[in-house]
């Protein structure tokens, strides 16, 4: 099976994409994650102004198969959460590149989004 992994991200192992954007950086799960999650019944995320640590969760995500933790790929400020996913934590499974988003942050130092990897070496490491 093949997965979307989309070239304008960065993705860290653990299977969260980063876009950064205008400043913030976006962050949800990968295609491959939600696939191997199944169906997403609840997601813990974090407030807006509270402060996430590179690569340390920032929050939780349950599936009918699965509570996973969720990691940051930037340090920094939380400023915009997707509270749609609140009342339909599906949207993960149904888009998680675009309504199925979670968090934005303010990085503290975008210069962490370099060691991610590049779509094509995480398509490597799903395949």
């Amino acid at each position: 099976m093949s997965f979307e992994t989309p070239e304008d991200r960065r993705y860290l192992e653990s299977h969260e994409w980063a876009l950064e954007t205008d400043g913030t950086v976006r962050v949800g799960i990968t295609d491959f994650a939600q696939d191997e999650l199944g169906d997403v019944v609840f997601v813990e995320l974090p407030e807006v102004g509270d402060a996430v640590d590179h690569e340390e969760a920032f929050g939780v995500i349950e599936s009918i198969k699965a509570v996973s933790d969720l990691y940051a790929p930037a340090g920094g400020e939380i400023v915009d959460v997707n509270e749609a996913l609140f009342d339909a934590p599906e949207l993960v499974n149904d888009d998680p590149y675009d309504e199925g988003w979670m968090i934005e942050i303010e990085p503290t130092d975008v210069g962490e989004l370099d060691g991610l990897l590049a779509a094509a070496d995480y398509a490597d490491q799903i395949a």
